[in-house]
């Protein structure tokens, strides 16, 4: 999306951090866009929120997935050159998600 971002992290282990690597994420990025910009990266409205259920995962993932076709920058999101995932290959989150063009 051009105005905003979403991430959903998953800690591998049990003792991942993801709340501490999500702030060092807003930090070295925010830093590095103040060294080319004169304007701030993150607003202050930023929030993260911390999913409990794996269930609630699935709608969170599939929101996000769904959100450039949503907000009209692509009619299918496997052609959205900003979305992805380390783990998934686009077509492995649009069926995971039961996303149909």
């Amino acid at each position: 999306m051009p105005d905003h971002l979403h991430i959903l992290a998953e800690g591998l282990t049990p003792d991942s951090e993801v709340e501490k690597c999500t702030a060092m994420f807003r930090q070295r990025t925010g830093y590095a866009h103040r060294q080319m910009h004169e304007n701030r990266l993150w607003q202050d409205g930023y929030y993260d929120h911390i999913l409990r259920e794996e269930e609630i995962t699935l709608v969170v993932a599939r929101y996000i997935v769904a959100n450039p076709v949503r907000g009209g920058l692509c009619e299918d999101v496997r052609r959205y050159p900003f979305v992805g995932s380390s783990r998934y290959s686009i077509d492995e989150l649009a069926a995971a998600v039961m996303w149909q063009p």
